[in-house]
């Protein structure tokens, strides 16, 4: 078959006008399933990954969260993911009947007026664009590198000991003991239950790294506020969705399967209602989990050496 039939026979869906709402009614229709959005797939390698460029630079934000919604409802395993020109450069062939997946760009115009008494005024006018793009399990004819050898992931313990290494360099107050697991932004203190209270180490680090997202919101250190007041409030919400998107992201970046927090039933209703008050409230919240992922991987001993310039956050 040629090139050119396979063009005609793979779909590239356009990306609609409103962009915010087409991403927020597939988030809230995942949520209204029962289904956690942002939970990462097992990749090739046997473990967690966040989803790659053509270029192996990992994306951001929001299209974390909709590459790997889209990843685990296909079974797709690569982590890589291009667009159809991406894929066409490098000799590969999207396969006859694929259909591609909306991601984002966030950008602004810098645009100068002239104000009431005749001065320049600046302008940064912000704008997100939606464009396409296509797992590499789709993709035929990709040069090698596009399909890696399956990896012997490290065994539980050592991949705990890395875990646990990435949370005491984070400097944060952690006191076991009880059975419930807490941030107080009052004593700057997380409470976490013993580590035999859990069902398995992953499940420890995935409840940890949720605090310890919380954690990051304290005024000495991103001073993140929705105006909470109550439990379960929106303010409340997007907060616990920050947390559950961070967690995930945390994750994924130290090779840890993210498990389910028991409470986390308890948050769809109010994450439904918000994402279907303000569609840009899953954009905000995917943002702030990436500051903060950011955030913790700064408080690294390697950090010095990565790429720590702040993450965009539809990048």
């Amino acid at each position: 078959m040629t090139s050119k039939s396979h063009k005609r026979s793979a779909t590239v869906r356009r990306p609609d006008k409103d962009v915010y709402q087409r991403i927020t009614n597939k988030i809230v229709e995942q949520l209204e399933a029962g289904v956690r959005p942002w939970h990462q797939p097992w990749g090739a390698n046997g473990s967690p990954t966040r989803p790659l460029r053509h270029n192996g630079v990992p994306y951001r934000g929001i299209n974390t969260v909709l590459l790997w919604m889209e990843a685990t409802a296909n079974g797709y395993a690569s982590p890589y993911w291009m667009t159809y020109r991406q894929a066409q450069e490098m000799g590969g062939q999207v396969r006859k009947g694929e259909t591609s997946t909306l991601v984002v760009y966030a950008g602004a115009i810098e645009k100068t007026e002239e104000g009431e008494h005749g001065e320049e005024i600046e302008q940064r006018i912000p704008f997100l664009k939606g464009y396409c793009v296509f797992n590499c399990d789709q993709i035929d004819n990709l040069p090698a590198q596009f399909t890696p050898a399956p990896i012997e992931p490290l065994p539980p313990m050592e991949r705990f000991i890395t875990a646990d290494a990435f949370f005491a360099n984070t400097g944060a107050k952690i006191r076991h003991g009880g059975n419930k697991a807490y941030f107080s932004l009052t004593d700057d203190l997380i409470g976490m239950p013993v580590f035999e209270a859990f069902e398995s180490p992953d499940s420890y680090v995935s409840c940890l790294a949720h605090e310890v997202a919380h954690w990051t919101r304290h005024p000495t250190r991103l001073d993140r506020d929705f105006g909470r007041k109550t439990w379960g409030d929106e303010g409340y919400a997007i907060e616990e969705c920050v947390a559950e998107i961070s967690s995930a992201m945390i994750c994924a970046d130290i090779g840890i399967e993210d498990e389910p927090r028991e409470d986390h039933a308890a948050y769809i209703g109010s994450w439904i209602k918000v994402l279907k008050n303000e569609k840009r409230a899953i954009f905000q919240a995917a943002a702030h989990a990436e500051r903060a992922v950011a955030y913790l991987h700064s408080l690294q001993p390697d950090a010095a050496t990565k790429d720590d310039a702040p993450r965009a956050a539809a990048a």
